[in-house]
């Protein structure tokens, strides 16, 4: 079978306004399916709803809750009482046909070099050939035709979000002044910490046995760095975090960049001080050095230079696949003599965004440029780090830092990060909105189990 794992988590994201649009291969119409399957014997396959003219079948229910319950068996993870949780994913399809409707209505275009780029990705997270996808999709009687019409409406809803939600979102110079006052009066007060740490991590769900091995193994750090050795010396040694090759620095940063445990654990340092214990946090166990403490130099932002790729998780990739793909990516590129080369090469061929022709290549990006989780692990990454898979709205992520600087940006620059931040902080309740809208413009039928 072509994967078709669906992840609580994504499931849970549509109600939340994720982009990823999960289009079922058994939940496709029957004109994609040839031929049609015949239902189980236990259970008759019925109309669950209409949704403009698309159609919700029990089918389709069905399989998306065995594909819930069995990702939050997997995870531990408690659901909500069966009936509830049949409501919430009957509602989440009739919304998914909604938008699939008014996107494919919209007059946006697809390429098929798009497409054909979204066909190879799926290939590839399930470690196939295109032909050998298209043998497989054949085998389980699915048209090719309408595997690709099934890509380009994912494509089309994505584009579609992007704009009509974007546009939903006014943001007034009035506002954007307020937001850059605060942030200079944030910025007058404020102090930029440069902190090494040295970082063995605990594994979540680990043993007391495992713990108590890990905090040894932090003592006998802290031990050594306390008894004289240099700090940087044995973070290259032990730590197992991306600055253990910058001896763990972490680099300046202002404090609001910084977790509140760091900041609180080096408040009494002076310079050049490591703190007296160990600080332990859900990571693992931290060794930490107060390398400097300044006032904020002002008006300063550090840019990255950033390439990263992008793979769209579907019905037929989920986001599991992509993620274990990145990971293989990721391992090829840190085995490479050149990464940037390697990283790009990879983007060129599989990355299933606009920056793909360039090599994934975004460009010099300051704070604010990228969604939260995107910025967050990039920022926590040293200049050549590639990132672990990362989930945003837009799909999974892998992201390689090429180089930092630090710059002082003009009153238009601050005044589009500022635009762009507030954007961002509003998104979620304009999406929300949004697709409340759509819904209430749309002939949706619910219809009765047959007695």
């Amino acid at each position: 079978m072509i994967e078709v794992t669906v992840s609580h988590r994504t499931w849970r994201c549509w109600q939340g306004g994720a982009l990823a649009l999960l289009l079922m291969v058994h939940a496709l119409p029957a004109a994609a399916q040839t031929p049609p399957r015949a239902p189980t014997p236990r259970s008759a396959d019925y109309i669950a709803a209409v949704v403009n003219q698309e159609l919700v079948t029990a089918s389709e229910v069905e399989l998306r809750l065995a594909s819930i319950r069995a990702d939050a068996q997997r995870a531990g993870a408690r659901l909500p009482p069966e009936a509830q949780l049949r409501r919430q994913v009957l509602d989440d399809l009739i919304a998914e046909r909604v938008i699939v409707t008014y996107a494919r209505d919209s007059g946006v275009r697809v390429d098929e070099s798009e497409i054909d780029r979204a066909v190879a990705s799926v290939a590839a997270q399930n470690q196939l050939t295109v032909d050998q996808l298209r043998d497989r999709l054949r085998s389980e009687g699915i048209n090719l035709t309408r595997f690709r019409a099934s890509l380009r409406e994912r494509l089309l809803v994505e584009r579609v979000r992007e704009r009509e939600v974007t546009s939903r979102i006014r943001i007034s110079d009035a506002e954007i002044d307020a937001f850059l006052a605060k942030q200079r009066a944030a910025a007058s007060a404020a102090t930029e910490l440069n902190i090494a740490q040295i970082l063995v991590t605990v594994p979540e769900g680990a043993s007391d046995a495992m713990v108590a091995e890990r905090r040894a193994r932090a003592e006998q750090a802290l031990a050594r760095v306390r008894a004289g050795e240099d700090f940087a010396r044995v973070a290259r040694e032990v730590s197992e975090d991306g600055n253990r090759e910058r001896g763990g620095e972490i680099g300046p940063r202002n404090v609001d960049r910084l977790p509140d445990v760091f900041v609180n654990a080096v408040q009494p340092l002076q310079p050049g001080e490591v703190a007296p214990a160990l600080l332990r946090t859900g990571a693992g166990f931290h060794v930490l050095k107060l390398i400097d403490r300044q006032k904020s130099a002002g008006p300063t932002v550090v840019q990255t230079r950033v390439q990263h790729i992008l793979l769209r998780p579907s019905a037929q990739a989920s986001e599991q696949a992509a993620a274990a793909r990145l990971a293989a990516f990721k391992r090829q590129v840190e085995s490479s003599a050149n990464r940037s080369e390697a990283f790009a090469a990879l983007a060129r061929e599989f990355s299933e965004d606009g920056s793909a022709a360039g090599g994934g290549d975004l460009g010099w990006a300051s704070p604010g440029a990228f969604v939260p989780e995107f910025e967050l692990a990039m920022d926590a990454l040293p200049i050549g780090g590639v990132s672990e898979p990362v989930l945003s709205r837009f799909g999974v992520h892998l992201i390689h830092v090429v180089d930092r600087r630090r710059t002082t940006p003009d009153l238009k620059q601050l005044r589009e990060q500022a635009r762009n931040a507030l954007r961002e902080q509003r998104f979620q309740t304009a999406y929300e909105e949004w697709v409340r809208d759509l819904r209430a413009r749309a002939y949706i039928e619910l219809r009765e189990p047959p007695q």
